[in-house]
């Protein structure tokens, strides 16, 4: 079964199809349900567009509570409705929530802690451009003001001429330089091949995720989700680091691997595109970088690891029906809503992986908001992404391989059930098809694939999709309880449903 939920208190996963997609003779119950012991993880769902409603089925966060009036330095915390005082005994002193502004408005009045002239008024205000910044840096003088108090108790105390407290540090560095292959450098190499993706539909909606540099030619690839809303009519735009900013248009999408091709109408000279690694060649521990713009926050760059490999995940935008399967890379790196279709690099700077689902703790965040990063993210291999986005770039059309059954999802075996039921039996096995041929027939319960123990429904259609048409591959089954191992050559589907 999947694993990347266990442990979780995961909502009921959105609708499978109760096989890969196969050729018109197959049958798959476009609404049947998954079975309740195969949770699936959430697609990790672009960042809603300014002034829109989200398309994703995750809720947003909450809006923060307004913050409480701040006193003016001397003010009653009581009258300001202010918190209690600082300290176990009110001391030291309370730091303001906010800057004293002064009367008359704009950035200005004493420095907090600042001492009284004789006349018991407040120095004047100096005048600058500070206010400029102000609202931007809430948090940053939030912190500012517990330092603040700080250094106003310790002044205080050695007002009584003992001398200086100030320590100055030996020895500085004059220049701190950065090797290429740290994570610093291998971040200010990539970024400028990475951009930010802007979705918009012709009824307002839409949103924002992330892509990169694929070919010289323009080419960027992502996720299916990103640009999903805008691949019929919409307006997309790709932002650079550098805040360049390109018009582009769909090339070709795959809503089974969440895949899409993207190209700039109007690309700039000297396209650096990312290098490609081996996502064969990952190894559990290999350190990874995820870059993308988390909750529209463009050029974000976080590190973690390779947590596992080969992670059967089944991910949807919770409309039922339109679902997608990998056999991801799993990573702790911080990925958010946002991060969707950005490149998960390796210690390198190669390409390994493009972020596309992340798993959520229960109601999606703190008061039910929309979902972020608990350390369980989840990457399309990049081996699989290229070979999709060949076929994209080619012919604008997915080829997925197909084994051409129809996979039981309700099934509590331990492993994939070919149905028994719901419809003829050769449209549950078509006999002309790679499992048909082979021998496979309903009721067969599938335990391996490729070498590899297949737990599920999902995790059986997750494997098939890591190779391409016409790949040879051991299969093996159980009837009546009897293994038996075969040789399948898998068959092609072109296109979505």
């Amino acid at each position: 079964m999947s694993t990347e939920n266990e442990g979780t208190a995961a909502p009921t996963p959105p609708a499978a199809p109760s096989a890969p997609p196969a050729p018109a003779s197959e049958t798959q119950a476009a609404g049947q349900a998954p079975a309740a012991a195969e949770p699936v993880t959430q697609q990790l769902p672009h960042t809603a567009a300014p002034g829109t409603e989200p398309t994703q089925q995750i809720p947003h966060a909450p809006e923060p509570p307004a913050a409480a009036p701040a006193p003016a330095y001397g003010q009653s915390p009581a009258a300001a409705q202010a918190p209690a005082a600082h300290g176990a005994e009110g001391w030291p002193p309370p730091p303001p929530t906010m800057p004293a502004y002064g009367a008359g408005g704009g950035h200005g009045g004493g420095a907090w802690g600042a001492p009284l002239g004789a006349d018991g008024a407040l120095p004047a205000k100096p005048k600058g451009k500070g206010g400029l910044i102000a609202a931007v840096l809430v948090a940053a003088l939030l912190a500012g003001g517990i330092g603040g108090g700080v250094g106003y108790w310790a002044a205080d105390r050695s007002n009584s001429g003992a001398g200086s407290t100030t320590i100055s540090a030996g020895n500085t560095p004059k220049e701190l330089k950065r090797d290429a292959g740290s994570i610093a450098g291998l971040a200010a190499g990539a970024l400028p091949s990475v951009v930010t993706i802007e979705a918009s539909a012709g009824d307002g909606e839409g949103g924002t995720g992330t892509g990169f540099v694929y070919d010289q030619q323009g080419h960027i690839l992502t996720n299916n989700h990103v640009v999903a809303s805008a691949a019929n009519g919409g307006k997309l735009t790709a932002t650079f680091s550098d805040g360049k900013k390109y018009d582009a248009e769909v090339v070709g999408r795959a809503q089974g691997y969440d895949v899409a091709v993207l190209k700039l109408k109007n690309p700039p000279a000297g396209l650096k595109p990312l290098p490609l690694g081996d996502s064969e060649k990952v190894a559990v521990g290999d350190s990874t970088i995820a870059i993308g713009a988390p909750f529209g926050l463009s050029n974000t760059v976080t590190t973690g690891i390779v947590s596992a490999k080969n992670r059967p995940v089944a991910s949807g935008d919770g409309s039922g029906g339109k679902n997608s399967y990998m056999s991801a890379l799993q990573t702790d790196a911080s990925i958010n809503p946002g991060n969707s279709g950005g490149p998960l690099l390796d210690g390198r700077g190669a390409v390994i992986g493009i972020n596309s689902a992340i798993q959520s703790a229960g109601n999606g965040g703190f008061g039910g908001g929309q979902a972020g990063s608990i350390g369980l993210g989840f990457a399309i291999p990049i081996n699989q992404a290229k070979n999709v986005a060949e076929s994209l770039i080619k012919t604008g059309k997915p080829v997925y391989p197909v084994i051409s059954v129809s996979v039981d999802l309700q099934s509590k075996a331990e492993g994939a059930k070919i149905s028994e039921q719901g419809a003829a039996a050769n449209d549950l096995v078509d006999p002309n098809g790679p499992a048909g041929k082979a021998g496979l027939k309903p009721g067969d319960i599938i335990t391996e694939f490729g070498g590899k123990p297949v737990d599920s429904g999902p995790t059986l259609i997750s494997m098939i999709w890591t190779y391409k048409p016409g790949d040879t591959v051991k299969l093996t089954y159980l009837r009546g309880g009897k293994p038996s191992t075969v040789d399948i050559t898998l068959g092609s589907r072109v296109g979505d449903k």
